[in-house]
């Protein structure tokens, strides 16, 4: 019966910890986005690079992504799923990435993302994250169009 309630209580604390960074990235507030992994945090992004290693450059990312939309930023998940245990986790879902310009335009699509959570010192943070988007194999270009 111990291993249930503490399976549901770090299901429920992986999920503070995906509100949290949601209102984060949603705010564009890049320390409050930063602070939610891990030094040595490995990120596969949908953007700009294969991948990203340590914080400083994952921070470096962060920062020229959230210069790209001059308006809110936009953050929708859909189908989430988390499995915990003690000190590991991972949730994934459908997340519907972008933001506005200047004229309030949206710009935005639907990418799927895997995040990978380790517990230290009593805190969740993000150890892996990876965003991706589905592409035609024949053409090689992305699939920016498709909805849940």
């Amino acid at each position: 019966m111990e291993t249930a309630i503490s399976k549901t209580t770090a299901e429920a604390d992986i999920r503070k910890v995906i509100d949290s960074w949601q209102k984060a990235a949603t705010a564009g507030d890049l320390d409050a986005i930063m602070s939610h992994y891990t030094q040595d945090v490995v990120a596969f992004d949908a953007i700009l690079a294969l991948q990203f290693k340590g914080l400083d450059t994952y921070r470096k990312h962060w920062q020229a992504c959230l210069t790209m939309c001059s308006g809110p930023m936009i953050f929708k998940m859909q189908e989430l799923n988390i499995t915990a245990s003690d000190d590991i986790a991972f949730s994934h879902c459908l997340n519907q990435c972008g933001g506005t310009d200047k004229d309030g335009n949206e710009h935005s699509s639907w990418m799927r993302v895997t995040t990978a959570y380790r517990k230290t010192n009593g805190q969740w943070r993000i150890v892996h994250e990876h965003f991706s988007a589905p592409f035609d194999p024949e053409s090689g270009k992305a699939l920016f169009e498709l909805r849940p």
